[in-house]
């Protein structure tokens, strides 16, 4: 019971963490990858024009082809 709300907050205080070190991660795709601390999630995201935007927060269990086909599709869809 809990585990729910655990793991929200769990990622958004991963996401939070941008705020301070947002350009530090290595790129994988062409966006920087923050690795969840708890979960075995991922947070993508870029850097630019003086603000952070997450793209997309992905399972990592995933086969790697359907990450990259998922963030590829993001990108061409363009900023939301």
């Amino acid at each position: 019971a809990g585990i729910g709300d655990y793991f929200v907050d769990s990622l958004l205080a991963d996401t939070e963490s941008l705020s301070l070190y947002a350009g530090i991660h290595s790129e994988h795709f062409g966006f920087f990858r923050l690795l969840g601390k708890t979960f075995p999630f991922a947070i993508y995201y870029l850097v630019g024009e003086g603000r952070i935007t997450v793209c997309a927060i992905l399972d990592m269990r995933r086969d790697p082809a359907w990450t990259r086909a998922e963030l590829q599709t993001r990108s061409e869809a363009g900023p939301v």
